[in-house]
């Protein structure tokens, strides 16, 4: 069964981090478009199609770091699950923080799941292998619109 690729925004404000995210997935030749935004009102914006985003296309999924200036992870979760329009949208979380109440919290607010960053890029790549075959072949994500 193959499934069509969906576009994954990614919210990151640490360039190592996205430099690791990009070449993990290119490692695992997702055929996936990644859209990378560095802090939660640029991640809001580009959802709502704000400014230099109103011509990207509405993400299948959300890759959503906590500690993000402007606006932390956790409050664009909470405005991004309390907006009709973008309610449905798959929120992974994935972020450094062990802490339990980030992990409740992130559940309590509607994310779909909670990844915690791995420090080595053998293991990253070990969990993007998984969530790629996770998000393409088992899971389906809906198609929203703006």
């Amino acid at each position: 069964m193959t499934m069509r690729p969906f576009d994954i925004l990614i919210a990151e404000d640490n360039e190592d981090d996205i430099l690791l995210i990009r070449e993990a997935f290119e490692s695992v030749n997702m055929a996936n478009r990644i859209t990378v935004v560095r802090d939660g009102e640029e991640a809001l914006a580009y959802l709502r199609g704000e400014g230099v985003f109103s011509r990207f296309p509405l993400p299948g999924m959300v890759l959503l770091d906590i500690n993000m200036p402007k606006k932390t992870g956790l409050e664009v979760l909470t405005e991004i699950k309390s907006d009709p329009r973008f309610r449905p949208l798959p929120i992974v979380i994935l972020t450094v923080s062990e802490r339990e109440e980030d992990i409740l919290r992130s559940f309590e607010q509607g994310a779909c799941s909670y990844i915690r960053k791995p420090v080595t890029f053998t293991r990253f790549l070990a969990v993007v292998k998984e969530f790629e075959l996770y998000w393409t072949l088992v899971s389906k994500v809906p198609t929203l619109k703006r």
